[in-house]
């Protein structure tokens, strides 16, 4: 629905879903990628593998759940299936699950179980590829897949928030490839868990962002035009920044593993990314608008990693300390016609640079800005910059496109007086939390 003109531009016509709110306030949570290649050393396994080399010493996922509450994530989501076709559940459809490694335990309901103590929402990952199924790469498969779905999402391990389907499509046993029934795979999800989001390159509710750096564009669009994409698509890197104006609300999520690869290796342990490089991936993806998904893989007890773990507090540490000087205003007012309705923002239509400045009791050092975007008539904030009154005047200190449900950006410390922000180019009525945020971030 158009809500009204700004610039001479309609307004987005996308708006969140029920589901999508759900989503945007998890931010930041955990990827587990666990399985045979755990044991084997590969990213990417044959599918040839004998079960039994799977074989945790000592699964806890208790322990994982624990450390993940810790870190102050929300939610996890497990590669309940990877491109290996190993089901960590005891599929019926599979002869290549938990149930042939000896092992026999059922991860995914030890996972819901230890999800439901800790207050975590729990997600899965499952690849439609599978190296070993026999039946891969024939119109039987996609009964197959969808019978694994059915499996997973029918009830037994409980709600489930995110259902991540991973768009790779290599050769199964036989040789072949398959052609995947997504709009079935979609239509299986929505019968059985409604309240779940679905990922993958197209959609139809959350989107790649484009790498597996971590990072969303500068300019971040929760918008794309759906029907342009396809899982596996080519043109991801458009993905990246999305659509200013798409039709569809489709927001990306950043994927990124705390380790070089996405399954764990004792090889890899120097390569556990610093706090200050999760700091900086966080900023460059929820700080942008966008949530995180970090990969942490188990080790081969079963367990998150204390390289890992370490990581994980010490980034806590990180972020409690970046907003730990919120900056007292002493008042706040528009600097142009605008109206004030509570804690939001809604600039009239004849306001072409709507502004907002709050001022301090002093001049105060500050070095960063969080502003936040209400989204429920769409995302139409496309060009802001915030200002600093300092004693020779006005200077302004940062600039951007979009802000979205939430944006932080830090800039080069400056002393002022009064700090202001004005929107410069909008899709149509803009609503903001307000008043915006200041701080004084230390290093």
């Amino acid at each position: 629905m158009t809500i009204g003109l700004q610039n001479g531009m309609p307004q987005q016509t996308a708006v969140p879903t029920e589901r999508h709110w759900a989503w945007h306030d998890l931010e930041y949570y955990a990827f587990v990628h666990f399985g045979p290649n755990t044991f084997t050393n590969q990213e990417w396994g044959s599918g040839l593998e004998d079960p039994k080399v799977f074989a945790p010493t000592n699964l806890d996922t208790d322990q994982w759940c624990r450390v993940f509450k810790d870190a102050g994530m929300k939610a996890v989501i497990l590669t309940a299936k990877h491109h290996d076709g190993f089901c960590l559940w005891p599929s019926k459809l599979s002869t290549h699950t938990v149930r042939e490694s000896g092992f026999g335990r059922d991860v995914l309901a030890e996972l819901s179980a230890s999800c439901k103590k800790y207050g975590l929402k729990m997600g899965v990952y499952l690849s439609p590829w599978d190296r070993n199924h026999p039946k891969y790469g024939t119109p039987e498969y996609n009964d197959v897949f969808v019978g694994m779905l059915e499996e997973v999402l029918g009830g037994k391990y409980g709600e489930i928030f995110e259902v991540w389907f991973d768009g790779a499509n290599g050769e199964g046993p036989n040789g072949k490839r398959q052609v995947y029934d997504f709009a079935r795979f979609n239509q299986t999800v929505r019968k059985l868990q409604p309240k779940a989001v679905i990922f993958s390159d197209a959609g139809p509710d959350i989107r790649w962002v484009g790498n597996e750096d971590g990072y969303a564009g500068k300019t971040n669009w929760y918008t794309i035009d759906r029907d342009r994409y396809v899982p596996g698509t080519p043109l991801y890197a458009e993905l990246t920044e999305g659509k200013k104006g798409g039709k569809d609300w489709v927001p990306s999520e950043c994927d990124v593993s705390i380790r070089k690869g996405w399954f764990w290796r004792a090889s890899e342990d120097t390569t556990v990314k610093t706090p200050e490089k999760l700091l900086d991936i966080w900023l460059g993806s929820v700080g942008r608008g966008s949530n995180l998904l970090l990969n942490v893989p188990p080790d081969r007890r079963g367990q998150i990693s204390p390289a890992d773990e370490k990581a994980l507090m010490e980034f806590k540490k990180m972020r409690e300390k970046l907003f730990a000087n919120p900056l007292d205003s002493i008042n706040g007012g528009f600097s142009s016609g605008s109206q004030n309705h509570g804690w939001v923002w809604t600039p009239d239509e004849s306001d072409k640079s709507p502004t907002w400045a709050i001022r301090f009791p002093n001049p105060t050092e500050c070095n960063m800005v969080e502003i936040r975007e209400i989204l429920g008539g769409g995302q139409a904030i496309a060009g802001w910059k915030v200002s600093g009154l300092a004693k020779d005047g006005w200077h302004e200190v940062t600039r951007g496109t979009t802000i979205g449900r939430r944006r932080i950006v830090q800039f080069s410390k400056v002393k002022v007086s009064e700090l202001k922000l004005e929107i410069t180019e909008s899709l149509g009525t803009v609503s903001l939390l307000m008043p915006f945020t200041a701080y004084f971030a230390e290093p």
